[in-house]
């Protein structure tokens, strides 16, 4: 059984390559979304932003591709392809494109019961 299903498994993968930058959008590809896990990549034109909000879990964001300005509470954060940075659960963040960027978010949520 595939738990990460909506990519192919034993293939060395260019994850930039599965969403790519297109002018003015934000684009997502969902690969896990479990009520304890999430795992998306993303796909921001310069400029573009996600608006500040919380989430009940850890959120890290792996930048791909370019630079992204993270808020996290009041504090500001420029994340470069390369770098990572956690947002902590129910702390509000946003994130604007200061150059187009991509990134694999991964949120990781209480465990719930079986």
């Amino acid at each position: 059984m595939a738990y990460i299903e909506k990519i192919k498994q034993s293939t060395v993968l260019d994850l930039k390559k599965e969403v790519p930058v297109e002018e003015e959008q934000i684009l997502s590809r969902t690969l896990v979304q479990r009520k304890d896990l999430g795992m998306t990549i993303f796909s921001l034109d310069k400029d573009q932003e996600i608006g500040r909000h919380s989430s009940p879990g850890d959120a890290m964001v792996n930048v791909l591709s370019g630079l992204a300005e993270i808020t996290i509470g009041e504090e500001i954060f420029q994340v470069a392809a390369g770098e990572s940075i956690v947002m902590p659960a129910n702390v509000p963040h946003s994130l604007y494109a200061k150059e187009a960027f991509q990134m694999l978010l991964v949120v990781v949520k209480p465990e719930v019961d079986k």
